[in-house]
């Protein structure tokens, strides 16, 4: 049986490709062929390059990308986006070729992501800063919203696959630890961990603080904090049950 929205093949990463998958690299293919800048082009949903049609004119750069980076997110109502990526097709090939895509990254000519959620934004770099820009559903024109977009050197967030704990370097695993271990890392009780709790129990799922049922804690004060374990009943209560241990 097949998840749905699954499309029944894979990728050749091995992945199993969701029918959007499949719909959204046609599209984009559609969409690049025939604007006379490309020499061709190679998607991640693909095992090889393709050849810009020789009913159009053929440009000096190369397209890679990812059509529909986190379709899994789909059955859940997540955003999703395109990644893409663009290369100056080296002289002498007709850029058909894999050996013509394989250049390091610092030959990119540009580089960016939109992603589709609420509203459609498209973030760019071609080397010079990034910027983003908006699209304007009533004349379907991007607007820059956001100039020169900086990172800041420090944040209170951190994001990572822990799927692939098993694979982490002793380095980055004592990193995230200590981002876990955190200043305060505990909920308020009364404002986030008894709604969450009382939502998750009514879909089936269970919260506890490692001992006792969020729902059952007795406040003691407006703004207590606690440590809070829900989701999926079985999960919750195989934590909960190694803290009796």
């Amino acid at each position: 049986m097949t998840a749905r929205g699954a499309a029944g093949t894979e990728n050749v990463q091995g992945e199993v490709q969701k029918k959007l998958d499949v719909i959204s690299n046609g599209i984009l293919l559609e969409a690049n062929e025939w604007g006379g800048n490309l020499a061709a082009l190679a998607s991640e949903e693909m095992n090889l390059p393709h050849s810009i049609p020789t009913q159009y004119p053929r440009g000096e750069y190369l397209l890679l990308f990812d059509p529909l980076d986190g379709s899994s997110n789909i059955d859940v109502n997540i955003a999703v986006g395109t990644i893409f990526s663009v290369l100056r097709c080296p002289p002498g090939v007709s850029g058909s070729e894999e050996r013509a895509f394989l250049q390091p990254g610092t030959s990119q000519a540009a580089a960016g992501f939109a992603v589709y959620g609420p509203t459609t934004v498209l973030v760019l770099t071609v080397g010079d800063g990034v910027h983003a820009f908006t699209l304007d559903r009533e004349t379907y024109t991007f607007v820059r919203t956001h100039a020169d977009i900086r990172i800041p050197e420090d944040t209170q967030e951190f994001a990572i696959n822990v799927s692939n704990m098993r694979r982490w370097e002793p380095p980055v695993k004592r990193y995230i630890d200590e981002c876990l271990a955190g200043k305060d890392g505990r909920l308020r009780l009364m404002y986030e961990a008894n709604p969450m709790a009382l939502i998750v129990e009514q879909t089936g799922g269970a919260a506890t603080d490692g001992k006792t049922r969020i729902l059952e804690l007795q406040p003691h004060k407006l703004h207590q904090r606690v440590a809070v374990i829900l989701g999926s009943k079985n999960e919750v209560e195989r934590v909960t049950s190694y803290h009796a241990a």
